[in-house]
């Protein structure tokens, strides 16, 4: 046996009947010509919300599977599974490639698996999406370092120490031990290349 529509269970619910008989009514009064605006516009039954006052379930959907993939892909970042969070930022990505966040965290993924050009390019656009995403400097600056170019990582680092003033301090710490190290590096390179230079 096939279930009734919904429409056809039971009796007309209180508030539906009384909007009927206020339409009936206004249909009597309207075909006597004798309302005024005001009246019709206050017996006449509400309007269908505006499509942007509908609710958006498409993209609250969406969104939701965004918000699952990404956490899913920063759990497994934390868990050092650089393959399997890469997999899942691909997917963040297709869904919302304007998210400098996913971008930032595909490319720590990418310094995980030793790949740092790849990791650089997306820092690099997780900058060009938001220029105050602070971790993405801090991660751009692991990529150079991880490339041998000091001067490039020390310039990304300052740019994150200036960016992240309100990070945790161990973070903190840690980039400015790290510029510290790389000025270091380089200042003894200059001098190394300095006294070894023919006179």
């Amino acid at each position: 046996m096939r279930p009734r529509p919904a429409a056809a269970i039971g009796p007309v619910p209180p508030v539906r009947r009384r909007a009927l008989a206020l339409g009936t009514l206004a249909l009597v009064l309207l075909a006597a010509g004798s309302l005024d605006r005001r009246t019709r516009e206050a017996l006449s039954p509400p309007a269908e919300p505006a499509a942007a006052e509908r609710p958006a379930t498409r993209a609250t959907a969406h969104d939701a599977e965004v918000r699952r993939r990404f956490d899913a892909a920063v759990v497994m970042l934390h868990a050092r599974q650089y393959e399997h969070a890469a997999t899942a930022l691909h997917r963040v990505l297709a869904l919302a490639p304007a998210m400098p966040e996913a971008h930032v965290n595909m490319g720590y993924a990418l310094l995980g698996l030793q790949r740092p050009k790849a990791a650089r390019d997306f820092f690099d656009s997780a900058i060009a999406l938001d220029p105050a995403q602070a971790n993405a400097y801090h991660g751009l600056a692991l990529a150079w370092e991880a490339m041998g170019d000091l001067a490039m990582a020390t310039g990304a680092m300052r740019s994150y120490l200036h960016l992240a003033r309100h990070e945790r301090p161990e973070h903190l710490r840690r980039a400015r031990a790290a510029l510290w190290e790389w000025e270091t590096a380089r200042e003894s390179a200059a001098a190394a290349g300095a006294a070894s230079a023919p006179r």
